[in-house]
């Protein structure tokens, strides 16, 4: 089953009292992305001061791993709201510069895993850290879960923060979402930074995910999930169908040739969420990808080695798109 695999996964956080700083200011709709400058403010005071540190913990966190000082996924200060389709979906700005948009995980996933590389990137960048929907603050709606709908969800975060096109940056879930985004909507997007997601056949993630057997797993985690959610008591209901979805996935090489932009794509030597082989295939077929091997590293790459995860992502966020014309394709990988 796909939770069992999920070792190490992404963890939600308990509300910071830096929200009584916000006032009567609903939650995701105080400003539109590098309008408030006091709101930078208050989200940097809040980093600083020590009374404003949160409960952090990522799913099956090692008591021994620290994570980012920010909450990412549940740092209301920072958050936004955009409705796409019956749902609202959360997402949190930070830093300023040229738009990125980082996609989670999914199954137990929320932002914070990624806290390390997104500490990084809101240093040059202007970081749009989405939850997706049925994950951490958004709404899990009542429309059937589909490939479609996750892309047009993020593309309606997209489309509240920027009219130009767009660096995306996902690991598994959210790197499957970023390829549906740029097939569907080539115009919006410059280029994706996928990590952990190759070629997929129906059936390779199958099986349940029960609430009840992640709490054994990680009960603190779960608790903080709930307390999160805006429906904590569908949560059952949304893994269920999360499962169901993602059972069905395929993503093969007529798919994946339809993506236009430069894709960076990482993986882990030992992943076996994408298997090694899955990736070079994906590299084959994206037009315009390059392939990251970062060695002994698991589904969470950027955990495991973050050092080699780090320096490809920066070079490719540095090199000039002309530039990107991904690596040449090997005949006998394609047969």
């Amino acid at each position: 089953m796909i939770w069992q695999k999920m070792l190490y996964g992404t963890g939600a956080l308990l509300l910071s009292t830096a929200i009584l700083l916000a006032g009567s200011m609903e939650i995701g709709e105080a400003t539109k992305a590098g309008s408030s400058n006091a709101q930078d403010v208050l989200v940097r005071a809040q980093e600083r001061d020590a009374t404003f540190a949160p409960a952090i913990r990522y799913f099956m966190q090692a008591p021994e791993a620290k994570g980012s000082d920010t909450p990412y996924g549940n740092n209301t200060v920072a958050g936004h709201y955009a409705q796409a389709g019956d749902a609202r979906i959360y997402y949190e700005i930070y830093g300023k510069g040229k738009p990125l948009f980082v996609f989670h995980g999914g199954g137990v996933g929320t932002p914070y895993e990624m806290g390390q590389m997104i500490d990084n990137l809101r240093k040059n960048y202007q970081v749009i850290v989405v939850s997706t929907r049925g994950h951490g603050r958004s709404e899990i709606g009542h429309s059937e879960l589909t490939y479609e709908q996750k892309a047009n969800d993020m593309l309606a975060v997209i489309k509240e923060v920027t009219d130009e096109p767009a660096v995306l940056l996902g690991f598994s879930d959210g790197a499957y979402t970023a390829y549906k985004v740029a097939s569907m909507y080539p115009e919006c997007i410059e280029r994706i930074v996928a990590i952990g997601a190759g070629t997929l056949k129906p059936g390779f993630f199958s099986g349940e995910m029960k609430v009840a057997d992640l709490e054994k797993i990680d009960a603190a985690f779960i608790e903080q999930q709930k307390k999160i959610m805006p429906e904590p008591e569908r949560y059952q209901e949304f893994c269920t169908n999360y499962m169901k979805f993602w059972s069905k996935m395929e993503v093969g090489e007529d798919f994946l040739r339809t993506i236009e932009c430069p894709v960076l794509l990482i993986a882990g030597d030992e992943d076996d969420h994408a298997p090694l082989v899955t990736m070079v295939e994906a590299e084959q077929y994206i037009p315009k990808a390059s392939l990251c091997i970062v060695p002994k590293a698991w589904h969470t790459a950027f955990l495991d080695n973050f050092d080699v995860t780090w320096t490809a992502i920066e070079q490719f966020l540095q090199t000039d798109k002309a530039k990107l014309i991904g690596s040449r394709k090997v005949e006998y990988n394609r047969k």
